[in-house]
C-alpha cells in the first residue's frame, strides 16, 4: 500500500487550496487586492468569482468562530477551541467537508440577486440537496448532506437581497459531513466514493506521485521544490470552455489565464516528468493561433484576447523542450509544431515589419511581456534588440527543425534569415556599449536602465564575444542580494512595486541565466541562479519580488515562478551531482 505523505504545509493567504484538474479553489483571496476573513469557494469558470462563503461557527453563540487555518496538498483544516472542520477534494469538481464540535455555514458570497447577476439558492428535491446557481460562473454548486443535520436553511428561493445558504451541524452521532460539487445542470445524487480519510489519503498521494515525477532530484538543498510542484499541480485545470487541453493557469488567484509566453516556462519545468502535460502547455496557445499566424495574448475558460501578442520566445523554448522530453517528439508532432512556429515567425516578419525595415517592432510594451518597462517610455511602437534576439533564436530553431524534417531548402532559408536578423540587430541597435531602442515613427533612438535592453544575452553562444562581455557586465549591475532587478535600483525610474520597473521576475531570470551560461559567463549565471533560488525558498512563488527586500508582490501563487525555481534547482542539482 502506498504510504500516506502529507506534503508541504502552506498558507492559503498565499496559495489557494485546490487540486489537479479543478476549476475552483478554497481561498480568502477574492480578487486582486481583495481578501476576506473567511475562506470562499472561488471558481475560475467565466473569470474569477467567489461563489460560496465557508464559515465555521461557535456552537455556543452561533457566531463566526475564531479558527486556525492550516493546509497541505490533501487536507485543509479549520481548528478552533470547540472543534475542527476538514476539507478534501474527492474529485476535481467535488470537495468533501466534515466537522466535529463546530457547525459550518455555507452561504452565497453575493447577497444580491438580479436577473443578470448573483446566486440563486433552493432545495433540489430530486437529489435531496441544496443548490446554489451562479450567474457569474454559469455553474451550480450542490451541497449534499452525508451525515449530521441541516440545522438552518435560509434564503431558499429568495429573490433580491437576502442571505442564502445552509448551516450543517452534528446530529446525535457527534459529527457532520457534506459534499459540495461544481456542476453544469444536473447529475445523479452524490454517492461518496470512499470514506473521508481515504479521500484525504488519495489526494495526498496523487500530489506526492506528481512531485516524485516532476522533481525526483529534490533534496534538503532544494527545500522549496515540493511546494513549487504543488503550485503547478494545484493550478492545473481540466479541458473546459476555450482551454482545449489540460492547462496550467498562471494562478488560481486573479491571474487565472494562460499567457502566450508564460506557458513556455511551465512546459519546460514539467517536461522530464510529465511530458504529456508539458507538450499540452506548449501547444495550448497555438490552438488559438489566428489567420495571420499571431498567437493570442492570453487564453482562459471563456475568453481569448487578441489585442496584444507576446514575444516570440517559443523557438528558444521549443529547442529546450525537445531536449528535456524523455522521448523525442515523433515526426508528425514535429511537423505540426514546425508549421505553427513558421506561421508565428512569419507574423513577425510581415505584420510587424514596417515597409523596408529589417527588424520587427512591438506596438506596445504589453507585446514584449514587459508591459511598463522604461524602454517604452519615449514611444510605444518601437524596434528593440530583445525582440530581434528572440526572433533570431526562433529562426534558428526553425532551421534545425527543417533539417530534422529533411527540408534542406527551408533550413537554408531560415538560417539565412536568422543571420540577417542578428546582423541587422547589431548594425542598427548596438552602440558599442549598449543596445538602443528605436521609435518606428520618429526614428529616434534611446537607451534606458531597463534590464530589457540587455535581453539579447539570450543569444548566448551566437553573440560576438565582445558584445556578450559588455552585456554580462551590465547585467551584473542589476544583481541585488535577491536577484535581477528589472530596472537599475539607482535609476530615477526605479519603483519597488513598479511591475517591470524594478521588481525581480522569474522569466527574465531564466532567460538571462540561460543566455549567460551558453555564452560562457558561468560565474554570473551561477550567482543569478543561487540568488533566485534562495529568494523563492524564503519568500515563495510570487508574481514578482521587491528587488531590495525580496518581499513577494502581486499574485502570490504564480506558476511560472514555481517553474523557474524547478528549472534552476534541477540544473543546480545536476551540476553538483546531487
Amino acid at each position: 500500500m502506498t504510504a500516506d505523505r502529507p506534503g508541504p504545509a502552506f498558507s492559503v493567504h498565499d496559495i489557494p487550496f485546490s487540486t489537479h484538474g479543478s476549476w475552483f479553489g478554497i481561498s480568502p483571496v477574492l480578487a486582486e487586492r481583495t481578501r476576506s476573513e473567511d475562506l470562499h469557494l472561488v471558481s475560475h469558470q467565466n473569470g474569477m468569482h467567489a461563489v460560496l462563503r465557508l464559515v465555521p461557527l461557535d456552537p455556543a453563540t452561533g457566531e463566526r468562530a475564531e479558527t486556525l487555518v492550516e493546509a497541505t496538498p490533501g487536507l485543509l483544516t479549520w481548528t478552533g477551541p470547540a472543534g475542527r472542520v476538514e476539507c478534501a477534494y474527492e474529485t476535481p469538481d467535488t470537495v468533501r467537508l466534515r466537522g466535529a464540535g463546530m457547525p459550518l455555514r455555507i452561504s452565497a458570497a453575493a447577497r444580491t440577486l438580479t436577473p443578470f447577476s448573483g446566486t440563486y439558492f433552493y432545495r433540489e428535491p430530486a437529489a435531496d440537496a441544496h443548490v446554489f446557481t451562479s450567474y457569474e460562473t454559469g455553474r451550480r454548486y450542490r451541497v449534499t448532506l452525508l451525515s449530521g443535520t441541516a440545522a438552518d436553511v435560509f434564503g431558499s428561493q429568495a429573490l433580491g437581497s437576502a442571505d442564502r445558504g445552509v448551516t450543517v451541524a452534528a446530529d446525535t452521532e457527534g459529527g457532520w459531513e457534506i459534499a459540495v460539487e461544481e456542476l453544469d445542470t444536473a447529475r445523479p445524487p452524490h454517492t461518496p466514493t470512499a470514506a473521508f480519510g481515504k479521500v484525504v489519503e488519495a489526494a495526498r498521494n496523487a500530489f506526492a506521485d506528481f512531485a516524485d515525477t516532476v522533481a525526483p532530484w529534490r533534496s534538503s538543498t532544494t527545500p522549496a521544490a515540493e511546494l513549487a510542484a504543488y503550485v503547478l499541480w494545484s493550478a492545473t485545470v481540466r479541458p473546459a470552455g476555450l482551454v482545449t487541453r489540460p492547462g496550467v493557469l498562471m494562478s488560481k488567484h486573479w491571474m487565472d489565464k494562460v499567457w502566450s509566453w508564460d506557458h513556455c516556462f511551465n512546459a519546460l519545468a514539467l517536461a522530464p516528468g510529465r511530458p504529456g502535460l508539458a507538450w499540452d502547455q506548449f501547444q495550448l496557445p497555438f490552438d488559438h493561433q489566428d489567420d495571420t499566424g499571431a498567437l493570442p495574448d492570453s487564453v482562459t475558460h471563456s475568453e481569448v484576447l487578441h489585442n496584444f501578442v507576446k514575444p516570440p520566445v517559443h523557438g528558444w523554448a521549443f529547442g529546450h523542450l525537445r531536449r528535456r522530453l524523455p522521448s523525442p517528439p515523433d515526426r508528425a508532432d514535429l511537423s505540426a509544431t514546425y508549421d505553427r512556429l513558421e506561421r508565428w515567425t512569419e507574423f513577425w516578419l510581415t505584420a510587424r515589419r514596417a515597409p523596408g525595415a529589417a527588424l520587427p517592432h512591438y506596438q506596445h510594451g504589453n507585446d514584449s511581456g514587459w508591459d511598463n518597462a522604461t524602454t517604452f517610455d519615449p514611444e510605444r511602437v518601437v524596434v528593440t534588440a530583445d525582440l530581434a534576439a528572440f526572433l533570431t533564436l526562433q529562426l534558428r530553431e526553425l532551421a534545425d527543425l527543417a533539417r530534422h524534417l529533411e527540408r534542406p531548402d527551408d533550413a537554408e532559408r531560415w538560417t539565412r534569415a536568422a543571420e540577417e536578423t542578428q546582423r541587422a540587430m547589431l548594425d542598427e541597435l548596438w552602440r558599442g556599449d549598449r543596445f538602443v531602442a528605436r521609435g518606428v515613427d520618429s526614428g529616434d533612438t534611446w537607451g534606458t536602465s531597463s534590464l530589457l535592453d540587455l535581453m539579447p544575452i539570450v543569444l548566448g553562444e551566437h553573440l560576438p564575444d565582445d558584445v556578450g562581455a559588455v552585456l554580462a557586465g551590465r547585467i551584473e549591475a542589476h544583481l541585488t542580494p535577491y536577484g535581477l532587478a528589472t530596472e537599475l535600483p539607482t535609476s530615477p525610474h526605479y519603483l519597488s512595486d513598479g511591475y517591470w520597473r524594478g521588481p525581480i521576475w522569474a522569466p527574465a531570470t531564466v532567460l538571462v541565466e540561460d543566455g549567460l551560461r551558453r555564452g560562457g559567463h558561468l560565474r554570473l549565471a551561477d550567482e543569478i541562479s543561487a540568488r533566485f533560488r534562495a529568494l523563492c525558498e524564503r519568500h515563495g512563488f510570487a508574481e514578482n519580488f521587491d528587488a531590495l527586500t525580496g518581499t513577494g508582490l502581486r499574485d502570490r501563487a504564480y506558476t511560472w515562478t514555481a517553474a523557474a525555481y524547478l528549472l534552476l534547482a534541477e540544473a543546480h542539482a545536476e551540476r553538483t551531482g546531487r
